[in-house]
């Protein structure tokens, strides 16, 4: 039996001061911690009971000035996009087109919502099919009698589409609008790579349109890559000048004489980019930012104390009060819409990107879901792995056999793994500007063996078969090796074609004939067979609303089937989200980092190439299926 220690008068003295300390540290951390825990509670719900919806006064100019790329679907938590706004981190800055259509139609109805102005400068460049489908709604706003005034201080090609739909456009004085054309020119690094560096890059693919590998093996683009890539574009470019004469009430062969007749223009104006753009009839005149809004203040309310001078709501505002009416339950029967945006890769991927486990696991939720009816799978993807393509198409044909009517509509870019997805809905919509297509696999492998060489470096050893090894880059590719290679390629190529020519209805030969690789515009992809309508969203949803036999619109709730966020997020986001805590981090650069470490981050956003490269499955052939195309 141990006998307890005797400590002497001082041991004791000092042993006793040492726990009354202890104890005091612990009590004074303890009411720190609470007293925080406090803080932070009564300021979210000061925060939530001075972030309430006020209701929207009469003659009120609706300000759309989206920041960022537009995007199908946040790449970001809620947390991460309220700092991102707070400390004007612009990099980082999302709009989702469905936010920007749904403000846009609302407008068109709200008796409250007088005018639109429309500042798009800080809309960053993305594809013309999602501009089209914002172009649209905003010329119907305009057809329902509403004003649309546009103001830009410098506007590229992209952000001037918008800008055309309005009434009156203005430019800076300052400011600058050219049009130039669609180009899309890559590096190629060939030389650099096999003479300089001494890489070898062995390249497997099947149709000799399928160019993303090029740039490894040529020093320049080849005529078939050419070939291919003016086709669709200059499809794309007509349309867009179309679209932008239809708007001005000009014609397309003026402005495509403005543009090759540039340097003579502009000089002309006298270097003046502004002036000319009103010479050109692409605005209406130029004034500053004050002149415009000292304008439309006369035209409605003028409003001393608002930001503008006028009575107005912002986005972020309108839809805030446009989420505050909807109905907390609503039992209507549902079409849900699945995302499926960005490379697409293996497992589980976080938003913006397409993971073989998790967009399968939305459709499949989608599936389960007793009140939803049917199905649209929204797709905006280059494509990617060809087995995360296959579990998210085996989902779709799930979808299919449960009775469950599946559409896909397609945005910016639908090609290659973003077509495997596709090719088996009872319906393909397509913007005529989308890119798809793309049908075709590759694989490549680098070499290092000449490489090592000059450093005087060099792999021997022993194996057991003759393959084993065989795939170790720093070794001399055997052909045999090439031969298992290519073998694996063709016959993904054949899966491909033969899925598309079942799923379409098609023979085998009529596919391929359209497929090898090769990019087509939405348009051209309708023509040849491999889209069925031309269209956006709203088109796809009614469809799949027609053939689930949920009536007209309104008859049926829309619902996107999304991971939801955490509650620590969301909570996070609703104080980031505030006025006091917006206050709080914009004033306070500890505030700042200590909501950067606390926040949850969305996940390192690794390059498709090198996720593929890395290969977690040990496997030493992937078979991909991707598309290397967009400008």
């Amino acid at each position: 039996m141990n006998q307890p220690v005797r400590r002497g008068p001082i041991a004791a003295f000092f042993v006793g001061l040492w726990d009354v300390m202890n104890f005091t540290r612990r009590l004074i951390v303890n009411f720190l911690f609470f007293g925080l825990l406090l803080f932070v509670v009564m300021i979210f719900v000061i925060a939530a009971g001075s972030g309430a919806i006020k209701p929207l006064s009469e003659r009120t100019t609706l300000v759309l000035a989206p920041e960022g790329r537009l995007v199908e679907q946040y790449s970001a938590d809620p947390a991460m996009r309220a700092l991102a706004r707070m400390t004007g981190d612009k990099g980082a800055q999302e709009v989702q087109l469905r936010d920007l259509l749904r403000a846009i139609d609302a407008a068109r109805e709200d008796k409250h919502i007088e005018r639109v102005m429309l500042r798009v400068d800080k809309l960053q460049p993305t594809g013309y099919a999602s501009l089209r489908e914002v172009a649209d709604a905003l010329a119907r706003l305009r057809q329902s009698g509403k004003q649309i005034v546009a103001f830009g201080e410098n506007l590229g090609q992209h952000q001037y589409l918008l800008a055309a739909q309005a009434d009156e456009v203005y430019l800076d004085p300052m400011g600058g609008l050219i049009l130039e054309g669609l180009g899309r020119y890559r590096q190629y690094y060939r030389q650099g790579l096999q003479e300089k560096l001494g890489v070898d890059v062995h390249v497997f693919k099947v149709g000799e349109y399928k160019s993303a590998v090029e740039p490894f093996i040529l020093d320049a683009a080849s005529p078939e890559a050419k070939e291919a890539d003016l086709y669709w574009m200059n499809d794309v470019w007509q349309r867009y000048l179309a679209d932008i004469a239809k708007a001005r009430k000009l014609e397309a062969a003026q402005l495509a004489a403005g543009i090759d007749t540039l340097p003579e223009g502009l000089a002309a104006a006298g270097g003046d980019l502004a002036r000319f753009a009103l010479q050109q009839k692409l605005v209406d005149g130029l004034k500053t930012q004050e002149e415009v809004e000292n304008l439309l203040a006369e035209r409605g309310v003028a409003d001393a104390d608002a930001e503008t001078g006028f009575r107005s709501i912002g986005l972020d505002g309108y839809l805030a009060l446009l989420d505050s009416k909807r109905l907390p339950l609503d039992k209507r029967p549902q079409v849900a819409v699945v995302v499926a945006e960005g490379e697409i890769t293996d497992g589980e991927q976080p938003a913006g990107r397409v993971g073989g486990v998790s967009t399968a696991a939305l459709l499949r939720e989608a599936r389960d879901d007793d009140d939803v009816k049917a199905v649209v799978l929204r797709v905006d993807s280059p494509g990617g792995g060809v087995y995360a393509s296959e579990q998210i198409r085996r989902e779709v044909a799930a979808l299919k056999e449960a009775g469950k009517p599946v559409v896909v509509s397609m945005g910016d870019l639908a090609a290659s793994g973003g077509y495997w997805i596709s090719m088996n809905a009872d319906r393909i919509y397509a913007d005529p500007s989308t890119i798809t297509g793309s049908i075709g696999i590759f694989g490549m492998i680098p070499n290092v063996t000449r490489t090592l060489d000059r450093i005087g470096v060099h792999t021997d050893g022993v194996g057991t078969t003759r393959f084993a090894g065989a795939f170790d880059i720093t070794r001399p590719m055997d052909p045999a090796v090439g031969s298992v290679i290519q073998s694996i390629i063709d016959k993904g190529y054949a899966d491909f074609t033969g899925k598309v020519a079942a799923a379409r209805n098609k023979p085998v030969e009529a596919i391929d004939e359209v497929a090898r690789g090769r990019v087509w515009s939405g348009a051209q992809a309708q023509e040849r067979g491999l889209v069925d309508e031309l269209g956006g969203l709203q088109a796809a949803l009614a469809d799949a609303a027609k053939r689930a036999r949920l009536g007209e619109a309104g008859k049926y709730r829309v619902r996107y089937v999304e991971k939801a966020p955490s509650p620590f997020a969301q909570f996070m986001a609703g104080l980031a989200g505030s006025r006091i805590g917006a206050l709080l981090v914009k004033d306070s650069d500890i505030a700042q980092a200590l909501l950067a470490r606390a926040m949850p981050e969305a996940g390192a956003q690794l390059r498709f190439v090198e996720e593929a490269a890395k290969s977690p499955d040990g496997s030493p052939v992937k078979a991909l299926a991707y598309c290397f195309c967009g400008f």
